[in-house]
């Protein structure tokens, strides 16, 4: 990784739960050489790593608060610096409008944009019901909460960037196949005008 933070190309992607955003994640990093870095997923590494750290976190998680940005923060930058890599896909993060102003702050860093992933509450549901992967989270009561959490907390974060012209949205309601031509269509768009610079 370059130490210029200037070189670092970070993308943010949004949608709610069910969305699809997971799957095309993993599309992006296959096709396009990003690293993936899921705040959720470094918060459980962290954990399970039986840190000083990761102690804090799963007492926190334990007792229903919320994990202070720094922490998160810290944790993404770790991930970054170890990848060797200069372009990250999060997700997950930032969840509010306090962890974006928090990362900014942090990192001085903003995206290069926020890939949304627009889906309705009905087709999310929906997936939700039909994935039974076994997870706590996927009953309905669970589902409508994560629903409300998410259009409270994160929609804000969308709409931020909305008014910076950086927020690409995609019809998540289409087959994996379809949202991630539009996904591809985005990214090479991207890059064509990358290399006109």
């Amino acid at each position: 990784m370059t130490d210029s933070k200037s070189a670092l190309r970070i993308d943010v992607s949004k949608g709610g739960p069910g969305s699809g955003k997971g799957t095309q994640c993993a599309n992006i990093v296959q096709h396009f050489g990003y690293t993936h870095l899921s705040a959720g997923d470094l918060l459980r590494a962290e954990i399970k790593s039986g840190s000083e750290n990761g102690t804090m976190i799963q007492e926190m998680i334990k007792e229903g608060k919320i994990v202070p940005s720094e922490v998160t923060i810290k944790l993404l930058q770790k991930a970054m610096q170890e990848s060797g890599n200069d372009k990250f896909l999060i997700d997950g993060f930032p969840r509010n409008e306090e962890n974006r102003a928090a990362f900014e702050s942090i990192t001085k860093i903003e995206p290069e944009f926020v890939l949304f992933f627009d889906c309705s509450e009905e087709e999310m549901e929906r997936r939700l019901l039909n994935r039974n992967q076994g997870r706590v989270d996927d009953n309905i009561e669970t589902i409508r909460k994560r629903f409300k959490v998410f259009l409270e907390s994160s929609i804000p974060v969308v709409e931020y960037y909305d008014s910076k012209g950086k927020v690409r949205k995609i019809d998540a309601a289409k087959s994996v196949e379809e949202v991630f031509e539009a996904v591809k269509a985005i990214f090479t768009q991207k890059y064509e005008k990358a290399a006109a610079v």
